[in-house]
């Protein structure tokens, strides 16, 4: 056991004689007296409530400086972060001799709302009666990154809170750095009357001297459900006030909604209008026929302040009345005193029509017959007089063009309509085309110089045809060119050969095409 002691001694001192000679050790000492590391540092203090303090430490004195905080593992850098306030640190530099310097820091702790205000700014809407459709927006000041808080709720980012009733209300706003204001709000309830006009009109019966049979009638509009109060007396469902002595009298009209309009009406001698005599004039614009397009424009002297009715309709302040059809009407100016003047004027319908005249110039392609198509014939109109045509054919639909296409030899109807829907007619006649100069010679040729046995007429179906009719001539021409022509067999005997001349009108005729038109 001794022995064994002995031996791990003896290489413990070898060891250490490896890793750190003597004189080394004496050289490393000599350097940290001569040439000592000096740690300085700077500090940012804590906000209050928060671990953001940090300290910068740096040093001078050798090489490979490291940096630990409170007894912690050394690391390259000197800047150490997220620290606590109120607190002292310890800092330990340690260059690659070991040598090593120590430094406290004390990091503080800083109130970031010291000196802040942070103020509010609100605009608000009102809520309807019984309804939660108020609303707040409140903007702050004093600091970034605000949320807001209405009374004890949550923090958002919007600073709009909507759906509230009527009340009052505390706002809180909250900066970034947890600095508060707060602002108190009231929401009020929305004036049901605001931006509604109650007119009040009445017509009235001056009582008989000395006398209480006078009478008021008032009528209101710019709302429903109205009662009626006279001097401000009990509100009833009438507007019709009687047995009254001449005066001065108010009347008030009072909506379901509770919105009022006043009128002043006098009986007797204290009527405004005595003495005062309104002329009314009237310009008019007749109405076409059929329709509302006419107009009345009324203008009001004798008195200011002017408001107009048609027909004892609701007054107006302008004294034109559009959109009206052929009629009597009667318009009423009132002044500002309530003074009436009235003028009747008639609007008479108006025929646009009347001094229009369509003339329609129509032209005619005839039916030509044993043509593909067998109904050929067309009509093409054109129109003048006036604007905007459309054109029909024997009653039908109106279009856009007069050309009317694939139509048989017949008696036609042609209708013409403007753009202000006045209209004409034109009877026009699509023909049948007469027979072409060659092939009315060849058709006399088939029918007179052929007629006995053999041949294709007067009823025969030698082979299957005739040539009774003009189209069957046309369409077996092959037939006649080959048998009169080409070999001479017909007509047979005892009927005489066509003479050279003859055998020419059939060659012409094949040869310009052998169509009916040639």
């Amino acid at each position: 056991m001794k022995r064994l002691l002995a031996v791990l001694l003896l290489l413990g001192f070898f060891a250490t004689l490896i890793i750190l000679p003597g004189s080394c050790r004496h050289e490393i000492a000599n350097y940290c007296l001569t040439d000592p590391i000096k740690v300085k540092a700077a500090k940012t203090d804590a906000l209050m409530g928060k671990q953001n303090g940090s300290i910068m430490a740096t040093a001078t004195g050798g090489s490979k400086i490291q940096y630990s905080l409170n007894n912690g593992e050394f690391q390259d850098t000197g800047y150490f972060a997220n620290l606590n306030g109120s607190q002292t640190y310890t800092i330990v530099a340690r260059n690659s001799y070991g040598c090593t310097d120590t430094t406290h820091v004390d990091i503080g702790s800083t109130d970031p709302c010291a000196g802040v205000t942070v103020s509010l700014k609100t605009t608000k809407v009102d809520a309807s009666p019984n309804q939660a459709n108020g609303s707040i927006t409140v903007t702050a000041s004093g600091g970034t990154g605000f949320t807001y808080s209405l009374g004890d709720g949550s923090f958002q980012t919007s600073g709009t809170f909507n759906g509230l009733i009527a009340g009052n209300y505390t706002i809180t706003a909250k900066n970034a750095n947890g600095c508060t204001g707060t602002t108190q709000v009231t929401i009020g309830t929305n004036n049901p009357c605001a931006g509604v006009t109650i007119q009040v009109t009445a017509t009235k019966k001056d009582p008989t001297l000395n006398q209480s049979d006078g009478t008021i009638t008032a009528s209101a509009s710019g709302g429903t459900g109205f009662t009626y109060s006279l001097n401000g007396g009990a509100y009833q469902a009438s507007g019709s006030f009687t047995g009254l002595a001449a005066g001065n009298y108010t009347v008030t009209a009072k909506s379901a909604a509770g919105c009022t309009g006043v009128l002043q009406v006098a009986l007797g001698s204290s009527n405004p209008c005595s003495g005062v005599t309104i002329t009314v004039s009237l310009s008019s614009v007749n109405p076409s026929s059929g329709q509302s397009n006419g107009s009345i424009t009324a203008t009001a002297s004798g008195a200011t302040g002017f408001t107009y009715s048609l027909n004892s309709g609701p007054y107006q302040s302008s004294g034109t009345f559009s959109g009206l059809a052929a009629g009597n009407y009667t318009v009423t100016a009132k002044s500002s005193g309530g003074c009436l003047g009235t003028a009747q004027t008639t609007l008479t319908a108006t025929n646009p029509c009347t001094n229009t005249s369509i003339t329609i110039t129509p032209t005619v392609t005839d039916v030509v017959p044993c043509s593909t198509s067998a109904n050929n014939g067309s009509i093409s109109v054109t129109a003048s007089g006036s604007s905007g045509y459309s054109y029909n054919l024997n009653g039908g639909a109106y279009q856009s063009t007069g050309t009317f296409n694939n139509l048989a030899a017949a008696t036609y109807t042609i209708g013409v309509k403007d753009v202000n829907g006045c209209t004409n007619t034109a009877s026009v006649t699509v023909k049948t085309q007469a027979g072409g100069p060659l092939f009315s010679s060849v058709k006399t040729l088939v029918t007179t110089r052929c007629s006995g046995s053999g041949c294709h007429t007067n009823g025969g179906n030698a082979a299957g045809y005739n040539f009774d009719t003009d189209c069957n001539i046309v369409n077996f021409w092959n037939k006649i060119n080959s048998a009169a022509v080409t070999n001479g067999s017909m007509p047979l005997a005892p009927q005489a050969k066509l003479t050279a001349a003859e055998k020419q009108k059939i060659t012409d005729w094949v040869n310009a095409g052998h169509t009916y038109s040639n």
